[in-house]
């Protein structure tokens, strides 16, 4: 089996914190009426993508109703909309939308991944939720270090999460660690890091994150992955 793919499956059977597991698989069972006919995951969501990607995006953690209920990364929610669109915009994914796992979706050369892997109450997971989760980080990146070349990081959560992480796995993160903001750069050995505002509701209603600015925070960092993308 391949390696990365036994490290999702150890993911997705993970029940290390009490209160997401009990969150998730209440959300699971009650679900929401627009989707009473689904039968939902309601397990820890693993990464999704390829497993020699160059670009892996870092987000926060599911949605309740949409990997949750999915069982994929970012799938069947708005701020997957959001993302895959863009994606698929500037040439990284097979299609715009994200239905369903089993929809047809392929990512070129990026893989999509979270700090914290289970869906959390009121989108809020704890520090030491994400503390305990981020074995699980670390070894996906290291994994995906042969090919990995730049990491773009949705939000400031996500950011404080992936930093520790990635001096974990090998690379040499700068002291004091860098701060985040979107659109910032950070070159790391062999690896370039960005910041993009996180592309929840609220900053996509509000304008503060626009189609625009994700579309060109995914260009840079495509470049710097050396993966062909659209201008």
């Amino acid at each position: 089996m391949d390696v990365l793919a036994d490290l999702d499956q150890r993911v997705a059977d993970c029940r290390a914190c009490p209160r997401l597991v009990a969150w998730r698989e209440e959300v699971a069972r009650t679900k929401r009426a627009a989707f009473a006919d689904w039968t939902y995951w309601g397990r820890p969501v693993p990464g999704f993508g390829p497993s020699d990607a160059r670009l892996l995006i870092v987000g926060l953690a599911p949605a309740a109703h949409g990997g949750n209920r999915t069982g994929r990364m970012f799938t069947g929610d708005r701020s997957g909309d959001v993302l895959y669109q863009a994606l698929y915009d500037v040439g990284l994914a097979s299609q715009p939308t994200s239905v369903a796992a089993d929809d047809g979706l392929e990512l070129h050369g990026v893989r999509v991944t979270s700090p914290v892997h289970c869906a959390p109450p009121a989108n809020k997971p704890t520090p030491g939720e994400r503390d305990t989760c981020r074995p699980w980080l670390v070894q996906e990146l290291t994994l995906l270090r042969p090919t990995l070349r730049a990491v773009v990081v949705l939000g400031a959560f996500g950011w404080q999460a992936t930093l520790p992480a990635l001096a974990e796995a090998g690379w040499s993160v700068p002291r004091p660690r860098p701060v985040f903001a979107h659109g910032t750069r950070v070159p790391l050995s062999g690896l370039d890091l960005y910041g993009c505002f996180h592309v929840s509701q609220r900053n996509t209603f509000t304008g503060r994150l626009t189609p625009a600015m994700l579309r060109d925070v995914l260009r840079d960092a495509a470049g710097a992955a050396g993966l062909r993308h659209t201008q």
